[in-house]
């Protein structure tokens, strides 16, 4: 049976996007303190697949867990978007006058700033995960306490759910990769993500736009992040819709290397519907 991993606890919005992902499928879930276990595991062929965020469209690109793909030997063979709704989360009875501290992960106390920048008494503390937030606030047993988690964290822990849909946007998405050690045919795969390292030439990143662009090849992302151990030099990510009336990935990779120091193909895959 498949071995899927995700990071944090049962009701975690990557838990839900294990469910949605391979609903229908045999497999069994395996939770990890962090992203570092996972990337390790997956090259040891501990478990077969990892569903890992990288983008948000509040807040934008999660370097942490895209960073990961620079030294791993790591694909995406997947893609989901999950719709993320942050719910304020607290004890039976507790009252929002009640609450001082708030806990979560970083990312989702971020797309909730416009909560807390309205009530300026609460303070917002990160913490490990949305899910283990509210099981430590449980834990607590404190009304002063509460976190920000999703409606399955709540019905898990069966608390409350103090206020709803606290985010800052309500079109608040998180996309998550499926990753895998080993390079896969994906059937139906029309995405592109991949990695390049220019060459220090006026007009390299033009020159490989324009690959792109001659070839009637859509770009959908365009992310720069810096190179490690180069002061102030950067990689570019770059996602983009490949069709079969388009050349063949391979050719278009072999026309971008004469603008490039190094790429890496992270993966083909399907693109999630919305």
């Amino acid at each position: 049976m498949l071995k899927v991993g995700f990071q944090g606890k049962n009701g975690t919005y990557s838990d839900l996007a294990v469910d949605n992902f391979f609903k229908g499928q045999q497999f069994t879930k395996v939770n990890y303190p962090n992203f570092k276990k996972i990337v390790y595991d997956i090259e040891h062929d501990i478990i077969d697949y990892a569903l890992i965020p990288v983008e948000n469209t509040t807040t934008g690109i999660i370097s942490r867990t895209y960073d990961f793909f620079f030294d791993h030997e790591l694909y995406a063979v997947g893609e989901i978007c999950i719709k993320i709704k942050e719910e304020l989360i607290a004890l039976p009875n507790a009252k929002l006058e009640d609450i001082k501290e708030v806990y979560s992960h970083p990312e989702a106390l971020s797309q909730c700033s416009t909560f807390f920048s309205n009530n300026s008494k609460i303070q917002s503390i990160a913490y490990q995960d949305t899910s283990a937030s509210v099981e430590y606030i449980l834990k607590c047993n404190d009304i002063h306490k509460a976190a920000i988690g999703s409606e399955v964290a709540a019905k898990y822990y069966n608390l409350p759910i103090l206020l709803k849909d606290i985010q800052d946007n309500d079109h608040n998405m998180t996309r998550f990769l499926c990753i895998t050690h080993h390079k896969q045919k994906v059937d139906g795969a029309n995405k592109v993500s991949a990695m390049f390292i220019l060459k220090h030439k006026a007009g390299s990143l033009f020159k490989l736009l324009e690959v792109f662009a001659k070839n009637d090849i859509n770009l959908l992302k365009l992310e720069s992040r810096p190179l490690p151990f180069h002061n102030f030099e950067y990689l570019f990510y770059i996602d983009f819709e490949l069709l079969p009336n388009q050349p063949k990935l391979d050719e278009i990779l072999k026309i971008c290397t004469d603008y490039c120091q190094d790429y890496k193909l992270l993966g083909y895959y399907k693109a999630s519907k919305m």
